[in-house]
């Protein structure tokens, strides 16, 4: 622990050495706090930590909320979300759009004045304006067949025209044909059929614009732990598994409503402590503006008894809490071995007391256990109307019997996969695997890995069991269920299969996922998401164990940041009533562009 403290003292030292290199010859007076209209306030560091590490800040390679959360910062797309209201996305890179009477040519006016990052890409080091080509650029690259692209099937694949075409055929002068530049600030977009979501899609974090000039010079792999984009801050470091600094972004075009230009923070620094009760000792500390996701084992200190106000010694904070559109579960391999059968993977369901895992593992930190994968957070989506696995030992036991495995006889020896997530990932384990013992007489072994390593042994087929959890990338039904559809699912075991890495397939699932996606109406749609829900539950792909409740805990002097059920974060209006520091080091560490 002292070797890991050591290393995020070092990383203090290079966020004070930029901000330094920044500030120049303002004031040594630290109390004075620059101000602005509407009693908006300028400076500051916004410290916060994260308990894995990500594992690809590469824009078609975004597949885990924590990469997601710190490319948000440095990259935009044409539009993104609404940090007040998630369901409502606004313009970004564009400045404004339009859709014909068909619902199918949207067209996308680009906002003037917007450059890249400065970057050694760049012939003289400075980033040039951004225009429609460059948002052509990275569309073509969302369909264009990569082992480095994650992104093709939830954007394009289906919905845009000449894009399935263009992915299959592989890259040509054209690009694809639904997407056209009209002049420098305009581009045009073509859609197959009317999709509603279609502005979320756009949303997305591996919808965002980089240029050409990055991926010339670093390549996609060396954009893994670098970053080019427009957004208000820049990539200045990253430290691997230690911390990642950003810098403001001193070109960025953004005004708030009071005509303040952004970011107001000088810079946000990201640690990646894993363990939480260190995490909550730096907040108390005041090293850290924000702790999200509480350490289980002091939420009584913490929460009065109802978990909805801070207590003791910490009503001095802000507590943010809220329903998320989350939901953890375990995955099974449902391709080969022994979680082939069915009976198998029911039987696992019914061994599991989801409510004492949230009362007594977790000490009531979530809003409510799992019935299927969709969490209840969609208006109009009733998961209740679905059938839900509960506690039924004789049922477990029944089903593990016809499965051939009478009181766990004969059982092979099986591993869970998991990722420590602070620490309490590795609690529930404990009494899952407790749990399944003691119902069916199966002895599981615990393999705890890093993040990256449970994602590589998940997506290629090489765990049987495994800690799974997925927090919407857009707030909807499908982006859940987009997770059980099995035509993209490789034939061959050793084939990266994402978003799929259980390798579940029902074709009767796929048709109504499919027509739920071309439904005229969202309650049209819900409804046949429904009946497709209901299949994946009998099938028993995985375990549901129960949907996140956030909780997030905020220095009392930390403003304009509000909560969301997807945790989608937009750092560029946040700003701090106090000014805060860095810890000054010795280090002169800095981030060199990747090769």
């Amino acid at each position: 622990m002292k070797k890991y403290l050591d290393k995020i003292f070092l990383s203090f030292c290079l966020l004070a050495f930029i901000l330094s290199s920044c500030e120049g010859d303002k004031s040594k007076d630290s109390k004075e706090i620059p101000q602005a209209k509407g009693g908006r306030i300028y400076g500051g560091v916004f410290r916060l930590n994260e308990t894995e590490f990500f594992k690809n800040l590469y824009p078609l390679n975004i597949i885990d909320a924590i990469a997601a959360r710190i490319a948000s910062q440095i990259y935009e797309g044409l539009t993104k979300f609404n940090q007040g209201d998630v369901t409502t996305p606004k313009m970004a890179l564009a400045e404004s759009y339009t859709v014909d009477s068909t619902g199918i040519l949207y067209t996308f006016n680009i906002k003037k004045g917007v450059f890249f990052h400065d970057d050694p890409c760049f012939p003289d080091g400075k980033g040039r304006e951004l225009k429609a080509q460059d948002v052509k650029y990275c569309f073509d690259r969302v369909a264009t067949k990569d082992i480095n692209n994650n992104a093709f099937t939830q954007s394009f694949k289906d919905r845009v025209t000449g894009a399935n075409e263009y992915y299959d055929g592989g890259p040509n002068a054209e690009g694809i044909k639904g997407i056209k530049v009209i002049d420098e600030y305009t581009l045009q977009i073509a859609l197959l059929k009317p999709y509603s979501p279609f502005l979320q899609i756009l949303a997305l974090p591996t919808m965002v614009i980089y240029p050409k000039e990055a991926i010339d010079k670093y390549g996609p792999s060396g954009l893994r732990a670098y970053a080019v984009g427009t957004g208000p801050f820049r990539l200045k470091s990253v430290d691997d598994d230690v911390s990642v600094s950003l810098v403001k972004n001193d070109n960025y075009y953004g005004n708030d409503s009071f005509g303040n230009r952004l970011p107001f923070l000088d810079a946000v620094q990201i640690q990646f402590i894993h363990d939480k009760k260190t995490e909550l000792f730096e907040f108390k500390k005041g090293n850290l503006e924000m702790i999200y996701r509480l350490p289980t084992e002091y939420i009584i200190d913490i929460l009065t008894t109802e978990n909805t106000n801070l207590k003791g010694e910490y009503v001095k904070y802000e507590l943010q809490r809220g329903p998320e559109m989350s939901t953890q579960f375990y995955e099974f391999l449902n391709s080969s071995g022994v979680f082939k059968n069915k009976k198998v993977r029911q039987s696992f369901n019914y061994a599991v007391d989801r409510q004492k895992i949230i009362d007594f593992v977790l000490n009531g930190a979530a809003e409510e256990a799992g019935i299927g994968i969709t969490p209840p957070t969609f208006k109009g989506y009733d998961v209740h109307l679905l059938p839900a696995y509960h506690l039924d030992v004789d049922k477990a036991r029944q089903l593990l019997s016809e499965a051939g495995f009478p009181n766990g006889k004969g059982f092979p020896k099986i591993t869970l996969d998991i990722n420590s997530g602070g620490g309490y990932h590795i609690n529930v384990a404990e009494e899952v695997v407790k749990q399944l013992r003691d119902h069916l007489n199966i002895d599981i072994s615990l393999n705890i890995l890093s993040f990256a390593q449970k994602i590589e042994k998940s997506q290629t087929g090489k765990s049987d069991l495994w800690r799974a959890g997925w927090i919407a990338d857009f707030p909807s039904p499908e982006n859940f269920l987009w997770l059980m559809y099995g035509k993209d699912v490789p034939a061959e075991i050793g084939q990266v299969s994402y978003p799929n890495t259980c390798r579940y397939k029902n074709s009767e699932f796929d048709k109504l996922y499919e027509a739920a996606l071309t439904a005229r109406t969202i309650e049209e749609s819900y409804k046949l998401f429904l009946e497709a829900e209901k299949i994946v539950i009998e099938d028993a792909p995985h375990m549901i164990l129960w949907y996140d409740e956030s909780y997030r805990i905020l220095q009392s002097y930390v403003k304009n940041f509000p909560n969301n059920a997807m945790q989608y974060r937009d750092l560029s209006e946040v700003y701090l009533d106090k000014n805060t520091k860095v810890v000054p080091t010795d280090s002169t560490k800095t981030q060199q562009p990747a090769k």
